[in-house]
């Protein structure tokens, strides 16, 4: 099983090991993508237009910092990527507190994705840094279009033969949609929060919430051990973890569609 997560906007404040080695990485098949975007991104930061590099990169003037600490990410210090992302969905997940055998099987199929890196693992070492998917790098362009050319061979190769969970945000399922048959052994997952409203239960979708739920998702499904081999299996050990799944209306072609509900947020 493959399970894609995105990234978080908070970041851990320093890496605490080795400088970042490109060749390192998981997917080295993604190793001169990745160049070309860390060496626009740096360029970029570092090119004292503070305000267009804000632009670019939608950052406030408050968080000129982020620019500094881009500037220098070659030399920076790194940490494992699990480390590295601290927001809601990683919280919930909680990796660090998983028993060794869960961790092992999350270490095999997390990808999270990254709009400087196309996509890591969790044990990837990388800096801590700031490049969201919606920005627009010289030289590079929108890098939703850019990564959406480079990732399709390496993420088809990850998916293997097995399901594939995506959890990720639109803007980074966006760099890679499946095709053909990894489509249809693909399912994506929208939360919804069902509460009563004058004694009728009414659901809508939930933003912040969601990536907590995911991030209990995924953290269940690792501590249960379940290992399935097909979406079927991949819902079934859903619902046996007491997850109130439903499917939507299928189309041929296209990944299968579940709405995961909860009560509880």
């Amino acid at each position: 099983m493959l399970i894609l997560l995105p990234p978080s906007e908070g970041k851990a404040d320093a890496g605490t090991g080795r400088r970042l080695d490109l060749a390192r990485l998981s997917l080295p098949e993604l190793t001169g993508a990745r160049e070309e975007v860390l060496t626009a991104l740096v360029a970029l930061s570092a090119d004292g237009d503070e305000e267009a590099a804000r632009a670019a990169l939608g950052l406030s003037e408050g968080q000129r910092g982020e620019l500094r600490r881009n500037a220098r990410l070659r030399a920076a210090a790194t940490a494992p990527a699990a480390r590295v992302y601290t927001g809601v969905l990683y919280e919930a997940l909680d990796l660090a507190s998983l028993p060794a055998t869960a961790q092992r099987a999350a270490r095999r199929s997390v990808l999270i994705s990254s709009g400087l890196w196309g996509a890591v693992r969790l044990t990837d070492r990388i800096p801590p840094y700031r490049c969201p998917i919606g920005a627009r790098l010289p030289g590079i362009g929108a890098l939703s279009a850019y990564w959406r050319r480079a990732l399709a061979p390496a993420m088809a190769a990850a998916a293997g033969d097995g399901p594939v969970l995506d959890l990720r945000s639109g803007a980074y399922a966006a760099t890679w949609a499946p095709r053909d048959e990894v489509a249809e052994r693909t399912v994506t997952v929208r939360v919804l929060h069902e509460r009563e409203v004058d004694g009728v239960p009414v659901r809508s979708v939930v933003s912040h919430f969601n990536k907590a739920t995911k991030g209990r998702l995924v953290r269940d499904l690792l501590t249960a051990g379940a290992r399935p081999r097909t979406v079927d299996g991949l819902l079934t050990a859903l619902r046996d973890l007491k997850y109130p799944v439903l499917e939507q209306p299928g189309v041929a072609g296209r990944p299968r569609q579940v709405d995961v509900v909860v009560t509880e947020l």
